[in-house]
């Protein structure tokens, strides 16, 4: 993966619907031109309801998926930019927040410096890793590559929860190495496949001929480089092994971390790192630190250098010259997703700026762009959710009262974030100074950081108020270690949240978006953490093998989808974000149900009933055009189905749906009842 230099979603049909008998009104909401109602919705409800906007959104050059995600995170982008050009408008006083922000940015546009400088502000730390010269310094040299630049190379670290003992922070050590962002890019050996490691050679090239170094050693460098990263991605869990939790953790004495490791010298790695206090370390893939240890003590320390020459030179290349800039944009965007050219400079240095100081952004993004109302109406989508996920728990046939009433205690228990956090990050230890370049600025940041998360999470309690988001990411998450569930303000907005809209499109969009996240926390991965976020079997063993049975089938269904020529999705790697859609649907559906049986709807809105439009918002939501490069490399590497499968994969299994647009036996959405699978 790509790393970053800072740590840091037919017309006969419409006259059905639009009968005379009925009284119809307009409302704030649903654009009826994103429709193509040429598609009868029993045929592809994704084309269906999303078609016009798919033909009004054609893919530009700088995307390889364009869809409303990206066009809401493009309107944000638009809203930042006014947000910094009025920061820039103002004489900032040094050492302030609005000072920073200004200084990077500038930075980061100033291209004709930093294309003058070209791999001049590497030198040092060039000289540093060419200087390696015995096990010692290999360690020092992976532990400041990680600390004060931000670049990992064999293995990852950090400090966070640990998932047996959610309450206290652990350091935990994770697969990690390869830079193309799945195992597969190293193991297959397709035509497809080729092409890319061919590529991915040429980028190494270009890199290291950029930071000036010679042919015979560039040649070298390249091999190296494939070689170790090879070796790692054999060892690697697979995708779909990564997504096992129990499979991920092991937990160890450091004494014994020791003793099982000697490749490098550990006890110094832990004390430059300011682990030595530590008595305790999680290491997620026990076999892949086996295999990484064994390999960096047969592997020549030459070879070491020249692929952590590279890890440092792929690492520092959105802060350099415009060459590394490019060459990083052709092989990762450009190769890998099919990406036609860059976006536009603003864009990016917005985007170090938003990398860097997220949470100061995030407070002025919330000062000017997020209303008070937004929040509370949300607040009480999330209490009518939290209803309904109860009642179907409650319902469930195949689920026994005993784990029945644990579930209900966990869902009563989630922790709600809606907006913004309670108390922002304090920036004021971190120093930006134009005088230094860009290149050490941000090693700076990272070391801003990397020091912020010791102070804060060495050897303390899990702070549960910490946000894993910025408010202005457009996005939500579930956290099964804190048990809490995260809506930030950029994602309340249309299409998923209409401040002014009706209760049938709002539970349909931001609705579904809030069970979606709710139900993570019983899907196949996170059931397997309790209320306090503890990983630890709450489950009965005949209800957990209930539920291993739908999700099985859940997994096929998706499995047997073909996503371009002969490629199918993957039904098994996906299974957590496709029973959480399945859930958001059903319990979203469900809690739309109860407000209207206290506040009845009997007029329709554009035409349409509240369960249609509740439909037509939710697949509004992933309407997109995408690259087959992109629908192959999100394939590989995503956890969430594209989103054609978002819509009509989820809708095969739900008959409210079907009700509501009177799907039929023979049309391509129909699923006979007793090949359906739900599970929450």
């Amino acid at each position: 993966m790509k790393k970053s230099f800072i740590m840091p979603v037919s017309l006969a049909f419409m006259a059905m619907c639009s009968c005379a008998s009925q009284p119809e009104k307009k409302a704030a909401g649903l654009d009826m031109t994103d429709m193509d109602t040429t598609v009868a919705p029993g045929e592809d409800f994704y084309l269906y309801a999303g078609g016009g906007w798919i033909k009004k959104n054609p893919l530009t050059a700088e995307y390889a998926r364009f869809g409303s995600f990206d066009q809401l995170r493009e309107n944000n982008k638009e809203q930042l930019k006014t947000l910094i050009d009025d920061v820039l408008s103002k004489p900032n006083q040094k050492g302030t927040v609005a000072q920073k922000i200004a200084d990077i940015y500038r930075m980061k546009m100033d291209s004709t410096s930093r294309n003058e400088l070209g791999a001049t502000p590497l030198t040092q730390d060039i000289a540093y890793i060419d200087a390696i010269s015995n096990k010692e310094s290999l360690t020092e040299a992976i532990a400041k590559l990680r600390r004060e630049i931000g670049v990992g190379t064999f293995f990852g670290t950090y400090v966070g929860a640990d998932a047996k003992n959610s309450s206290m922070n652990i350091v935990d050590f994770y697969q990690s190495g390869t830079n193309m962002g799945d195992r597969d890019y190293y193991l297959l050996k397709d035509d497809a496949t080729l092409k890319i490691q061919q590529a991915y050679r040429q980028y190494i090239t270009k890199l290291f001929t950029l930071a000036g170094f010679d042919t015979t050693r560039t040649k070298q460098a390249v091999e190296d480089v494939m070689t170790i990263e090879t070796a790692l991605a054999q060892a690697q869990f697979s995708r779909e092994e990564s997504r096992i939790p129990e499979k991920n953790y092991n937990k160890l004495t450091t004494e014994d971390f020791y003793k099982r490791f000697s490749a490098l010298n550990w006890k110094k790695y832990f004390e430059l790192m300011g682990f030595a206090s530590e008595k305790e370390v999680v290491v997620d893939q026990l076999p892949f630190m086996d295999a990484m240890d064994k390999l960096i003590a047969s592997t020549p320390l030459s070879a070491i250098k020249n692929y952590m020459m590279f890890n440092l030179l792929d690492g520092a290349t959105s802060v350099l010259s415009d060459d590394f800039e490019t060459a990083s944009f052709d092989f990762y965007e450009k190769t890998l997703s099919g990406k036609e050219q860059q976006q536009p400079r603003w864009k990016r240095a917005m985007g170090t700026v938003n990398g860097t100081l997220g949470e100061a952004m995030g407070e002025l993004y919330v000062e000017k762009y997020f209303p008070a109302a937004s929040k509370e109406r949300v607040t009480t989508l999330v209490v009518n959710l939290q209803k309904a996920l109860g009642e179907h728990i409650q319902a469930l046939e195949w689920m026994s009262d005993t784990t029945k009433a644990k579930a209900l205690e966990k869902l009563s228990t989630f922790h709600v974030k809606i907006g913004y956090p309670d108390k922002w990050t304090d920036y004021s230890k971190m120093v930006i100074d134009p005088e230094d370049g860009l290149y050490q600025n941000m090693k700076g940041v990272t070391t801003f950081y990397y020091q912020k998360m010791l102070n804060e999470k060495l050897g303390k309690p899990v702070d549960k108020d910490e946000w894993l988001m910025t408010p202005q990411t457009v996005n939500a998450y579930y956290n099964p270690t804190t048990n809490e569930i995260c809506f930030p303000a950029a994602i309340l907005q249309p299409p998923f949240f209409y401040p002014e809209g009706d209760d049938a499109i709002n539970y349909g969009a931001i609705g579904v978006v809030i069970g979606h996240e709710m139900t993570h926390g019983f899907d196949d991965q996170g059931r397997k953490f309790d209320k306090e976020g503890n990983m630890n079997e709450w489950w009965t063993a005949t209800d957990a093998e209930k539920f291993t049975t739908l999700a099985d089938g859940l997994a096929e269904h998706y499995s047997s989808k073909i996503v371009l020529d002969t490629v199918h999705a993957n039904g098994r790697y996906t299974l957590g974000e496709n029973i959480a859609d399945q859930g958001g649907l059903r319990v979203a559906y469900s809690a739309l149900q109860n407000a209207l049986a206290e506040k009845p709807q009997t007029e329709k809105i554009d035409g349409f009933t509240p369960d249609q439009r509740f439909y037509l918002a939710y697949a509004r939501l992933w309407s997109q055009n995408i690259r087959d490069a992109e629908i192959l490399r999100l394939t590989k590497i995503d956890p969430h189905s594209l989103g054609v499968l978002r819509v009509n994969a989820a809708l095969q299994n739900i008959q409210s749906f079907y009700d509501a647009f009177g799907i039929k036996e023979g049309d391509a959405m129909y699923i006979a009842p007793e090949k359906r699978t739900i599970i929450w």
